[in-house]
C-alpha cells in the first residue's frame, strides 16, 4: 500500500508582526509550540499566513526560519501559490532550494482561469520544479473551482502528490478517492466538517483552528485513526464553536486575536486587513473557554 507523503494535523500558520514587520521572535515560537503540540506538519506562508500582503522577499524569509527552525522534526509545505504561474514558480522553485518537503499552490485567483487554464498552470509548475506539490481548491476565496476530473487528471504527474480540499463537500471526496492513485493525499482544508473527512479515507487537514489548539487538533486526528470515534466526537464538541469563531471575522484576524490572548503574539495584521471586530472578540473568548483554553485577563 502506498501511503501518502503528507498526513495528520498540518497547521496552516500565521504570520505574526510588529511594527510593521514580520516578527521573528513570535514566529519562531508559535513553530515551536506546534511541534511542541505534536502536529505533523506546517504550511508557512499559506494563505492564512497572509502571503497576498507580504513583499516576495518577506515570503522568502518565512519560509526559510519556518523550514529552519522545524529542522527536519516536522514536514514543512511552503505556501507557492499566485495569479501568474512564473511567480508560483519561482516560489516554489525558492522553497525547495531552502529545504521545504513539498509546495501548497492555491488556484489562481481573481482571474478566474478554466479547468483547462489550471491544468495548464499546475502542470507548468510540476513540470519546472521538482517538488511534492498539493493542489489547494478554495472557490469561496478564488472564485473557480478545481473540478474532480481535473484533480485526477493531474494526480497523473508525479510531482503532484495531493490536494487541500476546502471546499468542505464530503461527497466529492468519495467520488475523488475513486478517481486519484492510491497513496494521492487525501488533506480536507475545513476545520468544523474534518472529522467526517477523515472517516470518509481522508488523510489529514491544512488547518487553522491548529495554530490555537494544535493539542486538541492532534488527539481528534489520533483518535480517529485509533477508530475510537466517541473520544473524537467528544473533542470536536469542544472545539466546533472555536472552529467557527475563527471566521466570524477576516481570517486571519480572530486567530491572530486569540494568539494575542494566549500571549503568544502581537493581532497585527497587514492592510486591507484589520485587527479582529469588537464584537467577534467575546465569542472568540467563549469559543477558547470552551476549547480548555484560558484567555489571558483583558
Amino acid at each position: 500500500m502506498n501511503a501518502p507523503l503528507f498526513k495528520g494535523v498540518i497547521t496552516a500558520l500565521i504570520t505574526p508582526f510588529r511594527d510593521g514587520r514580520i516578527d521573528e521572535d513570535a514566529f519562531a515560537r508559535l513553530i515551536e509550540r506546534q511541534i511542541g503540540a505534536g502536529v505533523h506538519g506546517l504550511v508557512p506562508m499559506g494563505t492564512t499566513g497572509e502571503s497576498a500582503t507580504v513583499s516576495v522577499e518577506e515570503h522568502q524569509r518565512a519560509v526559510e526560519m519556518c523550514v529552519s527552525v522545524a529542522s527536519g522534526r516536522v514536514r514543512v509545505i511552503a505556501g507557492a501559490g499566485a495569479t501568474g504561474t512564473d511567480k508560483s514558480i519561482a516560489l516554489a522553485a525558492h522553497a525547495k532550494r531552502v529545504g521545504a518537503d513539498g509546495v501548497l499552490v492555491v488556484t489562481p485567483y481573481y482571474n478566474r482561469p478554466s479547468q483547462a487554464g489550471m491544468a495548464a498552470h499546475f502542470s507548468a509548475i510540476a513540470d519546472q520544479v521538482q517538488v511534492p506539490i498539493l493542489l489547494y481548491n478554495v472557490p469561496s476565496r478564488t472564485g473557480v473551482d478545481l473540478c474532480n476530473d481535473t484533480v485526477a487528471a493531474l494526480s497523473a504527474h508525479p510531482n503532484i502528490v495531493g490536494i487541500k480540499d476546502a471546499t468542505g463537500d464530503l461527497g466529492r471526496l468519495s467520488a475523488m478517492r475513486n478517481m486519484v492513485p492510491e497513496g494521492f493525499a487525501l488533506i480536507s482544508g475545513d476545520d468544523p466538517s474534518y472529522p467526517g473527512y477523515l472517516a470518509q479515507g481522508g488523510h489529514g487537514v491544512i488547518s487553522v483552528t491548529s495554530n490555537v489548539a494544535p493539542e486538541a487538533m492532534v488527539h481528534l486526528t489520533r483518535a480517529i485513526w485509533e477508530g475510537d470515534l466517541k473520544a473524537a466526537w467528544t473533542c470536536q464538541a469542544r472545539l466546533i464553536r472555536l472552529h467557527r469563531a475563527l471566521f466570524l471575522d477576516s481570517s486571519p484576524a480572530p486567530t491572530k486575536y486569540a494568539l494575542s490572548r494566549l500571549g503568544l503574539c502581537e493581532e497585527s495584521l497587514r492592510l486591507p486587513l484589520l485587527a479582529c471586530a469588537e464584537a467577534v472578540r467575546p465569542e472568540v473568548d467563549a469559543a477558547m473557554l470552551e476549547a480548555g483554553l484560558a484567555p489571558e485577563p483583558s
